[in-house]
């Protein structure tokens, strides 16, 4: 049968998705999963994208078919091993989409058609989809938010959560970052792909969440900000505006905890993520904690830094609406994880 277009309210990822757009698109950002099949490379596309704008429509799809003919057969077999090497080899439907599902999607649409496959194209293309995705960042989850001061092993406690059947939505993993100056783990995602990865958990949490008892979505309490990368705005609100189950656990043990977490981290990357926040830090208090560093005191450095992240949390905390109501303190003598996840379970917070 010949392409059939789907809205990206029908859109699932039930079939491999492939991503026809350049290179450099894909890598700025792209649904997750899917696989780059470009049908220009980012030069062909500002050529094809020149011609368009200063001769004609004719005058450009004549110059895209110069670059679409060498690749007919090349851009075929790729499909093929995709989808050998996929979980259903026998599979012959497949999504494609390009930015506005316009001439590129259909031009590999009716490629892939010709050959034999089943192809959806999806209406609108990644500009349909970042609409979806920024609309699941307006939606009113029932979050549960694990606050406590640095240290307190409050993502420890999310694997755990998953394990027992809970939903959650792990903000440092997906934006591959601890969320202070020294949680730098690697590259970070761009803000968009982040963006992507993130609208993704959160309706992947919405279906697991149907017909369950409690269907609450857990999360660790963060700044709006992630490294380089930031929470979108209405999340952000939403997330300000929910219980937060607060891990009251002492500062001896916190900081014998964030010890042990760090120490192992390369001296001269503490000494410039300390340097990184001097600003903020206090010129003395940056001081004394490098200082402690090079001699080797690493319990002396975070015991300064501990009380600075504790004073930053505080004014965060503190700055939430309703806070009366939100906060909900469970005490803890240590950062033992089955402990405290039983003590969270048990804590049943007022929504507001």
């Amino acid at each position: 049968m010949p392409p059939q277009k789907i809205n990206i309210s029908s859109f699932t990822k039930q079939y491999p998705v492939f991503d026809v757009r350049s290179p450099g698109e894909y890598a700025l950002a792209h649904l997750p999963g899917a696989v780059s099949l470009p049908l220009f490379t980012d030069e062909e596309r500002k050529i094809v994208g020149t011609a368009y704008k200063q001769q004609s429509r004719e005058a450009a799809i004549k110059n895209g078919l110069d670059f679409f003919g060498p690749k007919m057969k090349t851009i075929v077999e790729t499909v093929e091993k995709t989808i050998r090497q996929s979980a259903d080899p026998n599979n012959k439907t497949l999504i494609v989409h390009c930015w506005r599902g316009g001439m590129r999607s259909a031009a590999i649409a009716w490629l892939l058609d010709l050959y034999g496959f089943n192809v959806q194209v999806l209406a609108g293309g990644y500009k349909a989809y970042r609409q979806w995705v920024r609309a699941q960042f307006e939606k009113p989850y029932p979050f549960r938010i694990i606050g406590g001061y640095t240290g307190s092993n409050k993502t420890g406690l999310l694997p755990e959560l998953e394990r027992q059947g809970k939903t959650i939505i792990d903000l440092e993993a997906l934006a591959n970052h601890k969320g202070s100056a020294f949680g730098a783990v690697g590259l970070q995602p761009r803000q968009e792909m982040f963006e992507n990865l993130l609208a993704e958990a959160l309706s992947l949490s919405v279906e697991k969440n149907n017909g369950q008892a409690e269907p609450v979505i857990y999360m660790e309490d963060e700044s709006q900000r992630i490294g380089n990368l930031q929470i979108p705005m209405p999340l952000w609100y939403r997330i300000r505006q929910c219980p937060v189950l607060f891990l009251d656990v002492p500062f001896e043990e916190r900081l014998a905890f964030i010890t042990k977490e760090y120490s192992g981290t390369g001296k001269e990357k503490l000494v410039n993520n300390t340097i990184r926040i001097q600003k903020r830090l206090g010129g003395l208090d940056t001081k004394n904690a490098i200082n402690c560093l090079l001699e080797d005191d690493y319990e002396g450095c975070f015991r300064i830094l501990l009380r600075y992240y504790d004073k930053y949390y505080t004014k965060a905390l503190e700055g939430r609406e309703n806070l009366d109501i939100l906060l909900n303190k469970i005490p803890c003598s240590n950062v033992d994880t089955t402990t405290n996840l039983q003590k969270l379970l048990a804590c049943k917070p007022v929504d507001v």
